[in-house]
């Protein structure tokens, strides 16, 4: 009996600082599960009034080369790694999401807010994330030298709604953190009902922090038992969960975040505020893991 073909790690390059990222931290990830990685370049010129002078042909000639120069570079870094290249020819959303479909993951770049816009900022990132029915790491596009990886924390952060439970979440937080040997924050943020919050009582308020706190230990027991390597800790804790996440990004080496995925007839599908928030201002890379 054959064993299965391995999904690959794929990533989303395009010649970029911030996909160049992508590429090293898409590696590391390939490196982790023990899968090949696949690069993916997406091609679609625009016929702006205001091309540049050098015209199509010259942008198409760059873009031919993108992939081999990536592969060469991650060559270096990662010796031995099984890379594959494709430049292909398509909206970068679609054609990311389209190529996701057969991955374990999708990693793509982002710089976050400010001057600088790499080709997967924006409508191209945001769109990816809220349509791709695969996990999806954003990196920021600063590249970490190989001693600043061996240095960087090790910590994995999950953030948690617990009305809304999600099995692949869980399990691939769990599973991140078990595949780097290290500790789990699952952090739930909540916010006492409207009545309570305008008449505040030291006592209840207290009572509902001890069961909300409860409950999160509950729901981590199962996860616990499945992966006993694993070191959890759990922040029940007042106030948005963004703002929490985001404080603890700032010493994590993933952040594990989900993306609730509508009915079909539902409306187009979103990324919800905290996903928003995090893409654009969390310092660690971002796991949005689409759910029921």
């Amino acid at each position: 009996m054959t064993s299965p073909v391995p999904r690959p790690v794929a990533v989303g390059v395009d010649g970029s600082p911030a996909g160049l990222a992508a590429a090293d931290r898409g590696a590391r990830e390939a490196q982790l599960r023990d899968v090949p990685l696949r690069l993916v370049h997406a091609w679609e010129w625009q016929p702006y009034s205001h091309a540049p002078p050098e015209g199509p042909e010259v942008a198409r000639r760059w873009s031919e080369g993108v992939p081999r120069e990536v592969t060469t570079w991650l060559h270096h870094r990662h010796p031995g790694l099984d890379i594959t290249a494709e430049r292909l020819t398509g909206p970068p959303p679609e054609v990311l999401c389209e190529a996701a479909k057969a991955a374990e993951l999708l990693v793509i770049g982002t710089v976050g807010i400010g001057p600088v816009a790499g080709f997967l900022l924006g409508s191209v990132a945001l769109a990816t994330v809220a349509h791709c029915e695969r996990p999806v790491v954003a990196v920021r596009a600063r590249i970490l030298d190989d001693g600043e990886h061996r240095g960087r924390p090790r910590l994995v952060v999950l953030g948690i709604d617990l009305g809304r439970p999600c099995d692949d979440l869980i399990r691939f937080a769990f599973d991140s953190a078990a595949l780097r040997v290290a500790p789990l924050l699952v952090v739930h943020g909540w916010n006492p009902p409207p009545f309570y919050a305008a008449n505040s009582n030291p006592n209840r308020d207290a009572a509902i922090a001890t069961e909300e706190q409860t409950t999160l230990r509950h729901a981590l027991g199962p996860w616990r038992e499945k992966y006993p390597t694993v070191d959890v800790a759990e922040q029940a804790v007042i106030g948005q969960p963004a703002r929490h996440l985001l404080e603890a990004g700032s010493q994590a080496d993933l952040v594990v975040i989900g993306r609730h995925t509508p009915s079909p007839k539902a409306l187009p599908p979103r990324i919800g505020h905290i996903a928003h928030a995090l893409l654009h201002h969390c310092p660690a890379p971002v796991a949005v893991v689409p759910h029921s």
